[in-house]
């Protein structure tokens, strides 16, 4: 029983060494690991506070992208929508120069038409003209053939000039 009750001693001598290791601990060793310890802490402090900085930051940029995507689809339609208008207003313009031209064509084509319709008529009376020429004059030297048919043609003609004067 001896181990469970010390003599007086032995825990002299413990006292002793623990008074002596708790100094030296105290003078060197404690103000080092806590100058360690509060550095350690002050570094996970700073940690914290920059993770916690940089989240609000990745907040702040994903806010900040989401607004620019925002704006980049509203940009994205009204481009989109003026870019239809234009297109919707080059396609009316084509259509109107088309009409335009096409006009243009159809008034040329009918002045055209209406030259070439009074140039055939022209030609037909010119080509009638000369063709009852022909024709009258056949029938005249058929009809003028003898002496008496002239003279009966030369005085009824002098009598129609003397009645018209």
């Amino acid at each position: 029983m001896e181990l469970f009750k010390p003599e007086f001693g032995l825990v002299f001598w413990m006292f002793l060494a623990f008074a002596c290791l708790y100094f030296i601990l105290a003078k060197w060793a404690w103000p080092f690991i806590i100058k360690s310890m509060d550095e350690r802490a002050s570094l996970i402090d700073k940690g914290v506070a920059y993770a916690q900085e940089a989240k609000s930051q990745l907040d702040n940029a994903k806010a900040e992208a989401d607004a620019l995507v925002a704006d980049a689809r509203k940009q994205q339609a009204d481009i989109l929508r003026d870019a239809a208008k234009m297109k919707t207003e080059i396609i009316e313009q084509a259509k109107a120069e088309a009409a335009v031209e096409a006009k243009k064509v159809t008034d040329a084509a009918q002045v055209s038409i209406e030259q070439s319709r009074k140039e055939s008529e022209h030609q037909l009376r010119q080509d009638v003209g000369a063709y009852a020429l022909q024709i009258a004059e056949q029938v005249i030297r058929r009809n003028m053939s003898d002496d008496k048919a002239q003279q009966d043609l030369v005085k009824k003609l002098l009598n129609e000039v003397e009645s018209k004067n």
